[in-house]
């Protein structure tokens, strides 16, 4: 199936879950913010939330500097 992460299209197995697409886009360890559709999705919800075809992931990571 296809979504769309970062505005970019991806194929990914189907019922590929949040915190399977996350792990594909960062290694970061933490900060790291999701939207699925428009809403944040907490990362305690990351496995079990299962994505479908034309959903829109978008996955933040946030940077320090100055």
């Amino acid at each position: 199936m296809q979504v769309i992460v970062n505005g970019e299209p991806r194929e990914v197995p189907d019922g590929a879950t949040v915190a399977t697409i996350v792990e594909s886009v960062t290694q970061a360890p933490s900060g790291v913010a999701v939207a699925l559709n428009g809403e944040i999705i907490r990362r305690s919800d990351w496995a079990t939330t299962s994505t479908r075809d034309a959903d829109r992931l978008e996955v933040l990571t946030a940077v320090q500097g100055g």
